[in-house]
């Protein structure tokens, strides 16, 4: 055989058994013919080739656009647990709010209560109001609920108390689907999603597809990291705690690295926990110190939970230090110092790619922090103005004071007393330079007696 025909000069040199030299053969022939590998490949091995434009397309539902904030078509919003208004898109502006043009800068003014109670069509927001009362009544105390609508005349008032009394209350699950009758005889299914940082409240008209909502409000983590992206900057009151851990600098150069990291990780994860009892929010701070926000509840004093806060966090902090001594066999006692004010500031969001951090523009911040380096040995000092702002039966429930030297030397607690920051520390030579706070009454707190 000529050894330039197809396949001669291998069936000749014995490389390949004969089915093989008459497959290359065929596949030569082929590729003369212009046909493509793919092809090829399918004709050689029996199967009809698939051209590329008859390639089947993926399952239809994974190339769907999914739906987002910003792609609800109907009134959609978001409130804190207090009933506050935080965001609301459009729809909501025309349907829900009466064309509001933008959110009041206080948080008293955004009381989701007193939005709708002192628009204009008050008769056509009965079953609205009815609602937002029975949403309410699921969570918070009649007491609660009459402070919440503090601002409302005095019938209008009236007519939210009866509400309350007359509603049975929603169900808190994630997500709730409620039926809900306009004044113009319309019918609306509401969709209600529970986040530890509010409700999410979609209206939607009876007979809609609810199928791409409920898909939508599965992806929690999505819908809540798309909703705080949104939240807009509020005046509030709040009381901050910021607390550092004394001699961390000196810790760290004494314990090896993976140490000192578990420790601070315990430190982080036996106090976590408390700050969320005590509705304590996370907030940004350097190193190994940490920042909480207390904000104003439907349920508790904001103010009075701080101080709770700092005393049960003192109580583990020492279990923890009793425990590393063990350990290391060392002397060292583990102290967090803090410092505690409140204050009125703007809120809001700084934001990332990948991060939402909540930060509070002002003085009060700056006031904790620097209260902060002035604490020692796990001692918390908090300022006149937040002991003041308790009511009478809490602030009797907390022992509170100054250390004072008589003319002897001697150095006694004088209680239910405060003092300036200059009174209490030499601020020039102070390790921390306080020069800032130095006309800032503040007190020690020392207990918190056990509410009867």
């Amino acid at each position: 055989m000529n050894p330039g025909s197809e396949g001669g000069g291998a069936r000749q040199l014995g490389f390949f058994p004969d089915e093989a030299i008459d497959r290359i053969a065929a596949i030569n022939k082929l590729k003369r013919e212009g046909k493509s590998m793919a092809e090829i490949v399918a004709h050689i091995g029996g199967r009809v080739p698939v051209s590329r434009r008859e390639t089947p397309f993926p399952n239809p539902r994974s190339q769907e656009l999914r739906l987002t904030v910003d792609d609800i078509a109907h009134p959609a919003y978001m409130v804190n647990y207090n009933f506050e208004l935080v965001w609301f898109n459009n729809h909501a502006r025309e349907q829900v709010f009466d064309g509001l043009s933008d959110l009041p800068a206080g948080s008293e003014e955004r009381s989701l209560f007193r939005l709708i109670a002192m628009s204009g069509d008050n008769a056509g927001k009965t079953e609205l109001l009815r609602f937002y009362v029975s949403l309410a009544k699921g969570r918070i105390s009649a007491d609660c609920f009459a402070r919440l609508c503090q601002g409302i005349s005095s019938p209008q008032f009236s007519h939210l108390q009866q509400y309350y009394g007359e509603a049975t209350g929603a169900a808190a699950e994630p997500v709730v689907n409620l039926p809900l009758t306009r004044a113009d005889g319309s019918r609306q299914n509401v969709f209600v999603s529970y986040f530890r940082e509010g409700l999410f409240i979609v209206h939607m008209p009876d007979g809609s597809d609810p199928e791409s909502m409920l898909d939508f409000l599965a992806r929690r983590d999505e819908v809540i990291r798309s909703l705080l992206r949104r939240r807009l900057p509020v005046l509030t009151h709040l009381a901050v705690l910021v607390a550092d851990l004394q001699g961390s600098v000196k810790i760290c150069s004494e314990l090896p690295a993976e140490e000192y990291f578990e420790l601070i990780n315990e430190i982080w994860a036996t106090t976590g926990p408390i700050f969320r009892k005590y509705g304590g929010t996370y907030g940004k701070h350097v190193g190994d110190g940490m920042v909480y926000y207390f904000f104003p509840q439907p349920s508790s004093n904001y103010l009075m939970n701080v101080l709770l806060c700092s005393q049960e966090i003192k109580q583990e902090m020492q279990a923890i230090s009793k425990a590393w001594q063990i350990r290391k066999q060392w002397l060292n006692e583990l102290y967090l110092n803090t410092g505690i004010t409140e204050g009125q500031e703007w809120l809001g969001t700084f934001q990332s790619a990948t991060s939402i951090e909540f930060v509070v523009l002002g003085d009060t911040i700056n006031q904790a922090a620097r209260i902060s380096d002035f604490a020692r040995h796990g001692t918390v000092w908090v300022t006149k103005s937040l002991i003041g702002k308790l009511p009478g039966e809490e602030r009797d429930r907390v022992s509170f004071g100054v250390r004072r030297k008589t003319p002897d030397g001697r150095e006694i607690n004088v209680p239910s007393s405060f003092a300036l920051v200059a009174s209490l520390a030499d601020i020039d030579s102070s390790e921390h330079k306080l020069n800032d706070i130095a006309a800032l009454p503040i007190t020690e707190l020392t207990g918190i007696a056990v509410a009867s």
